[in-house]
Parts: structure tokens; C-alpha cells; sequence
């Protein structure tokens, strides 16, 4: 069909005796055909979308769960460039994403049938037309809260903002100002926050305790923030956000040794507050999408489905949920998971990969039902 539009407009232009304007015309029509054929045939989207939806690109803010490479360009020991990670990643290539394979931002832009993997924004290699089908700001360590960023040096919000608003104006230069309108309204945009501001901010270093010693009030400070930079987004010309909750942060591998006992149960006190803030965020959510209009911002429940792995794993195909593959998997995370300490040997066996972050199989079983639920919804 490419190679007939092509033809056609070859024709057009050689034999019609007409004017400059009129071949401009036809050229722009046939461009903009040829474009929309490809995009169509090139397109396999696994999810289905709604009728009359399209999503021409995927935007992710975030921490650790969805940063594919970001940290590599900066100094930080919150880092993941390096074996055993990404041991089950095409080419067994560690590019930065915490994990043994993909992070949800890769599954999620292929689920929609956009790209196989989602470019971290600072790859100073990265390919300026990966900005049109959309591009990665997480950071791994970073929070809604900025200490908690600062102090693992992760990259955080109000930059992770910057860089958007930077990305903006090179998708202008490079598609137009219609075009990129375009492009920020229909984009799924993905704000992955909250696990490092309540595990390691609030409790493991209380260093938000002496400020808000109930967490209550901490969690109304996290989601005042979230709520901020989701207008901000909307302000800049989003208007389809999903807004991942907290997964159920006492049940990391970290938690549990820190602060589970002699057994490493899961920490009743860390999942009790991590579901009050999932609970605040939900109402700000539900606010939000009421008054900003044209807008459909979403609160997308991770909690619930990765507790259910946790709890139930031999229903999911997995044998340990309490430890992760590598070393112990107990305390290691980032550099202390390294070539040096032995890693488990079947990978998809386990929940989490380290300490802290799931194994590629656990987002597989994640995050098609949690996209189900943010296509289902953009209606």
C-alpha cells in the first residue's frame, strides 16, 4: 500500500501541469498517508484498546521499578550498569534497569504495541525519533519527596519535570507544535512514586520522622506533591496519567530482614501505612480527574495483585517470595548485588530479583491486568 501511495504521488507531481501550492498539498496529504499506513502496519498492540483510542507514545516518571538506564548518566550509587543485572535481558546486557530482564516501562510500551523498550531520556546516543513514540525520566532512588531523592542522589522530581519540559521543545523542533499538542494529549504518561519515600525516608532513616512523627501527616505531604506535579503535567498539555499506588513495601526482601523478626515476616507497620497513603492517593486522584478538565488521570492498584504474588506464589509459578535471586537475597541491592556474590539458578523461580526489586516475571504477571485497567478507563 506504502509502495502505491508512493507511486500515485510520483504521478501526481510529474504529469499534472499544476501549481506549486497544489503539489505542496498533495505532498503533505501523502506524506501524512504514508506515515499513518506504516504507524498501522508496524503497530501490534497485545492490549486492546478502547474504540476510537490510539496512544502514539508512553512518558514514564518514576523511581527504581521503572528506570531503564537514567542513572547510568549520573553519580549515584543507586546504580544497576552492571552483572548479575540484567543477566535475562537480550544480550545479557546490564543497561541499567533493576532487574535480571525488562522493567514495567518496557513491558507497558510494547504491551501498547509502540516500541519492544522504552529509551532512558539521558542516553546522550539516544535517537531523536524515540521522542515521538515517547522516552523514560525515572530515576532509581528518586521519591515524590525531594530528601528522599537528594539522599540517594537520584535524579529528582522537580529535574525529572525539567527534562520533560526540555523534551518538549526538542519534539517541537522535530515535529511541529500541532503535532507534539498532539502527542502530550493522547500519550499514556505513567508517574511511578512513593515505595523509596515511605521505606526508606519515613522508616528505615527517619529522617522525615522529627517533621511529621505521625505518618499520616507525611502522607499528605507526599500526595500534596503528587497532586502538584500532576497539574504541572497538565499544564505543559497532558491530559491521560496514570498514577501508580505503592506496592506493598513491607514485604520487600530489605524490610523484612530489617525490621520482620527473626522469621522476615512481612512488616505489618510498613504495609498499614503504605495503605493509608494508597488511600489518600486515591481520593487526590479521583479530585484531580474531577476538576481539570478533558483530563483522565487514574489511580492504577499495584498493591493489591503484587501482595496476592507474594502470598499466594505457587499460584503464579514461583517458589520463594521472601528473598531475592541475588546473593542471600536478603540485604543485596544496586552494588551490593554484584558479579562477586552468586546469584539463584532459576531466575523466574523467584519474586524479586534483589532486595528490592521484582524479577521480570513478577512484572510480566503485574502489569498487563494494572494497563487493563488504565486502557479501560481512558474511555
Amino acid at each position: 500500500v506504502v509502495f502505491i501511495a508512493c507511486i500515485l504521488y510520483m504521478n501526481f507531481s510529474m504529469k499534472l501541469p499544476c501549481s506549486h501550492s497544489l503539489v505542496t498539498l498533495i505532498s503533505t496529504i501523502v506524506f501524512h498517508l504514508i506515515f499513518n499506513l506504516v504507524i498501522c502496519f508496524e503497530t501490534n498492540a497485545k492490549v486492546e484498546l478502547p474504540p476510537n483510542v490510539s496512544i502514539p507514545a508512553l512518558l514514564v516518571f518514576g523511581d527504581s521499578i521503572m528506570d531503564t538506564g537514567n542513572n547510568n548518566f549520573k553519580k549515584t550509587v543507586a546504580r544497576s550498569n552492571f552483572a548479575p543485572y540484567g543477566i535475562d535481558f537480550p544480550g545479557r546486557v546490564a543497561t541499567g534497569r533493576f532487574s535480571n530482564g525488562k522493567v514495567p516501562s518496557d513491558f507497558i510500551v510494547e504491551e501498547l504495541g509502540i516500541k519492544e523498550y522504552l529509551p532512558p531520556y539521558l542516553d546522550p546516543k539516544l535517537n531523536p525519533n524515540e521522542l515521538i513514540t515517547g522516552v523514560c525520566f525515572a530515576s532509581g532512588g528518586a521519591g515524590f519527596d525531594s530528601l528522599t531523592s537528594k539522599a540517594q542522589f537520584a535524579i529528582p522530581l522537580s529535574s525529572q519535570l525539567d527534562s520533560f519540559k526540555e523534551y518538549i521543545g526538542k519534539l517541537k523542533a522535530l515535529v511541529g507544535e500541532n503535532r507534539t499538542n498532539d502527542i502530550l494529549a493522547n500519550s499514556a504518561i505513567l508517574l511511578v512514586f512513593g515505595s523509596n519515600d515511605i521505606s526508606n525516608t519515613y522508616f528505615i532513616s527517619n529522617l522525615r520522622k522529627f517533621q511529621y512523627p505521625e505518618f499520616s501527616s507525611y502522607a499528605d505531604f507526599i500526595v500534596s506533591i503528587a497532586s502538584n506535579f500532576t497539574k504541572e503535567l497538565y499544564q505543559l498539555g497532558v491530559r491521560r496519567i496514570g498514577i501508580f499506588s505503592a506496592p506493598p513495601v513491607g514485604c520487600l526482601p530489605m524490610q523484612r530482614t530489617l525490621a520482620g523478626g527473626s522469621e522476615r515476616k512481612c512488616v505489618e507497620k510498613y504495609n498499614n501505612a503504605t495503605m493509608l497513603y494508597n488511600e489518600k492517593l486515591s481520593k487526590e486522584i479521583d479530585s484531580l480527574s474531577q476538576n481539570l478538565s478533558n483530563s483522565k488521570i487514574i489511580y492504577l492498584d499495584v498493591y493489591n495483585p503484587i501482595l496476592d504474588i507474594i502470598v499466594n506464589d505457587q499460584k503464579y509459578g514461583f517458589t520463594n517470595a521472601d528473598k531475592g535471586c541475588c546473593g542471600t537475597g536478603k540485604v543485596e541491592v544496586a552494588f551490593l548485588c554484584n558479579r562477586f556474590g552468586s546469584v539463584c539458578s532459576n531466575h523466574s523461580d523467584h519474586v524479586f530479583w534483589d532486595s528490592f526489586h521484582p524479577t521480570e516475571a513478577t512484572y510480566k504477571n503485574v502489569v498487563l491486568p494494572v494497563m487493563k485497567t488504565f486502557l479501560s478507563k481512558l474511555v
